[in-house]
């Protein structure tokens, strides 16, 4: 089977990505659409070979049912936007497309439109095509990952969810058009039960994106957006209380600014800030600080058994790979027609097109990380295997028996101590009460447990220091905290086949947050090697160097 997919706007930020998923694929003709041949065929050469390249001529605002019959189009795409600016017949394009007796999909994240789409489901029926609007992260997989989050619950009264672009993800001037326009103004959802309207952009929270296992997100800020969950789910979910979505432009200053904006324009101060996307895309395409990571997430409270819980889905994109995700549920939809499987036909909101399942093989494909957090209303495990959730399973047995343990426990074994060797470091070692040197040096460690916080009380030879550990709350949600005298330390818990790993996310000196440039610096590491649980740790600064490390194993007395 041979396809003919156009992408309208194919060179754009989101089409060049979805030509990018799909080119490899020797059994498409994908036709790269838009007003300048020239850019079209510039991606082209960009883009890795197996399907038949065609840069094309194409105008969404003035393609007709005959040229789309001419190009032989099985499916038309529809990634150029803002759909929230189509002017005064912003179904035009679908129209001509269900004339032409092509399927048509889009990228649509604007609630009105997707859900306007309907109103065409009996002139696709009638042609035997299928269309279907939202086909992107919202809302097709913010609904895969609540259909997953769901299973066994009794009732599911709300759903939250975010998505959090990386600050050089280079997000196209259309998709800050539409922000831009909407910005402040009234947009419908669900919330205490009924359907009300909110402002956009003047609500946020904030959210810490936190695959188990993996380097979660810093804590971030988010603020609600139009998308077709809002409009939509009360409708596909019975008893779902309140809907709410999220952006989390960063750096954190943009979307600050963002919200000064909506205010004023819901003050009526402003009539709109559209007439300001311009400046708003040179400004974020310039704005790069921070971590090159984006992340998403979607959260659901619900009942099982009579008891409360709360379900969360949660994915982080490394570097360029996060900004594919929107266009991966197209991609999937058209490696199905390319193995027989079809959309029944119809128009219809993107709701239920996929499932979690349906995704993972192109989160795999990327360097990204995923999984699901379940919290009831109290803990009910040791420190780690709450900090590290679904993760936690993973881990060597050595390395899961040691951090498993209820009111108290002491394991002992033998390391090897390197000290620092600058003066400064050696003060630092001395005032922190760190092991002297030595090699196979007798060790034991005390673990006791109060009101959540795990005390952990290491003996080198009878030389003794001690720690806190507890789950971060707040902005350190996630995380555990670990407190020597006046230093506190957030750490992210990665684990895996591997072993654990400790990273340094955020930290204070006497309670005052400082830049993590000027805290210390730490590795630590545990795994499992001749059936032993075996730890090496480094600690240190910048302006010391090494301090102290020690490396050794340990068992249970």
């Amino acid at each position: 089977m041979r396809l003919t997919v156009l992408i309208v706007g194919g060179y754009g930020t989101f089409g060049g990505r979805l030509a990018a998923l799909l080119a490899e694929d020797s059994r498409l003709r994908l036709l790269i659409g838009g007003r300048s041949l020239d850019k079209a065929g510039a991606l082209i050469a960009r883009l890795p070979k197996g399907a038949e390249l065609v840069p094309v001529i194409f105008d969404r605002d003035s393609g007709t049912a005959g040229e789309i019959r001419a190009l032989g189009v099985d499916v038309l795409v529809d990634a150029t936007g803002p759909f929230q600016n189509y002017g005064d017949d912003p179904f035009r394009l679908v129209r001509e497309t269900i004339a032409a007796r092509a399927h048509y999909l889009d990228l649509a994240d604007s609630s009105a439109f997707v859900a306007g789409i309907a109103q065409f489901d009996a002139a696709a029926r009638e042609q035997g095509v299928f269309v279907l609007s939202g086909v992107s992260s919202f809302p097709v997989l913010s609904v895969a990952a609540m259909r997953e989050l769901t299973r066994g619950m009794s009732c599911v009264t709300s759903l939250t969810g975010g998505i959090a672009p990386s600050p050089r993800a280079g997000i196209g001037g259309n998709v800050v058009q539409a922000i831009m326009s909407y910005a402040g103004q009234s947009i419908q959802l669900t919330r205490d039960g009924r359907t009300t309207t909110a402002s956009a952009l003047t609500e946020s929270t904030r959210y810490t994106i936190a695959p188990p296992g993996g380097l979660p997100l810093r804590n971030t800020r988010f603020s609600l957006i139009d998308v077709p969950e809002l409009m939509l789910l009360s409708a596909a979910q019975p008893g779902l209380q309140s809907v709410w979505m999220g952006g989390g432009t960063r750096p954190e200053i943009l979307l600050r600014a963002l919200n000064l904006l909506a205010w004023l324009v819901r003050l009526r101060l402003l009539p709109s800030v559209g007439w300001l996307a311009g400046f708003g895309h040179w400004l974020m395409s310039r704005m790069h600080w921070g971590e090159h990571r984006g992340g998403m997430f979607v959260e659901v409270a619900g009942t099982r058994d009579g008891a409360t819980l709360k379900r969360s889905w949660h994915l982080v994109a490394e570097g360029d790979d996060g900004p594919f995700i929107p266009s991966m549920a197209i991609a999937i939809i058209v490696g199905k027609l390319l193995d027989g499987t079809q959309p029944a036909i119809g128009a219809r909101p993107a709701l239920d097109a996929l499932s979690l399942a349906d995704y993972e093989a192109r989160f795999r494909s990327k360097n990204m990380a995923w999984g699901m957090w379940e919290d009831g209303p109290e803990p009910d495990g040791p420190l780690y295997r709450e900090v590290l959730g679904e993760a936690w399973e993973r881990l060597p047995g050595a390395v899961r028996c040691l951090h498993d343990w209820r009111g108290g426990q002491v394991v002992a074994g033998e390391a090897d101590v390197i000290i620092g060797s600058g003066w400064l470091a050696r003060i630092v070692h001395r005032v922190m009460g760190f092991p002297a040197a030595g090699q196979g040096v007798p060790v034991s460690v005390n673990f006791s447990e109060r009101d959540g916080v795990e005390t952990w009380t290491r003996d080198f030879a009878g030389r003794r220091f001690s720690s806190d550990q507890s789950a971060g709350i707040g902005r350190n949600e996630r995380l555990i905290v670990e407190r020597f005298g006046p230093v506190r330390v957030a750490l992210a818990v990665l684990g895996d086949e591997t072993g654990l790993r400790l990273v340094i996310r955020s930290w204070t000196l006497f309670g005052m947050p400082l830049p993590l440039a000027l805290g210390p610096t730490t590795e630590a590491r545990e795994h499992e090697a001749d059936g032993r649980f075996h730890f090496d740790v480094s600690i240190g600064h910048r302006l010391t160097g090494l301090i102290v490390r020690y490396r050794g194993w340990l068992i249970r007395r």
